[in-house]
């Protein structure tokens, strides 16, 4: 399973008890928060996209919406959305339980602003019923993030 996967990635740092299991899915911003007791914004969610033949992930507030016209100005195209079934085969994760922790080998993954009005945030873990919770600064590093993009919109920059 893939939470057995980002469960061994974290384990190299020493993370691994960081990893949150659930009785109850967190499949969805809604439903996450549910779990987490937290505000559904605070909710890393993890979108997948063809950009150039090519997965990429975009991690985004759980209160964002990918907007057309800034997704197309950052990647030169408008935004295609992987079938679930694509999601599994080239991500490695299941539409759910996308992640940015141990996807396949050359995804690229992307921050998008709307998260960095948050001290942390929590992430799912490969499965639908998972989630970790990062500082901004630990998602940085765990994600292997190519860069910052600024690609949502929906989002209040004002509330926390």
């Amino acid at each position: 399973m893939a939470i057995d996967k980002v469960k061994e990635y974290f384990r190299e740092y020493g993370m691994e008890e960081r990893v949150q299991e659930f009785d109850v899915s967190s499949a969805t911003v809604e439903l996450a928060a549910a779990a987490l007791h937290c505000e559904p914004q605070r909710i890393a969610k993890t979108l997948s996209f063809m950009v150039e033949n090519e997965a990429v992930l975009i991690v985004a507030a759980g209160d964002a919406k990918i907007d057309n016209p800034k997704y197309k100005a950052e990647f030169g195209k408008k935004a295609k959305m992987l079938s679930p079934i694509e999601v599994e085969t080239l991500v490695g994760h299941a539409v759910g339980g996308v992640c940015p922790f141990a996807v396949n080998e050359g995804i690229k993954v992307y921050l998008d602003v709307s998260l960095r009005r948050f001290d942390t945030v929590f992430p799912a873990c490969g499965s639908s019923n998972s989630a970790i919770e990062l500082t901004i600064a630990e998602l940085e590093k765990y994600s292997g993030y190519a860069k910052w993009v600024d690609v949502c919109k929906g989002y209040q920059d004002d509330s926390v």
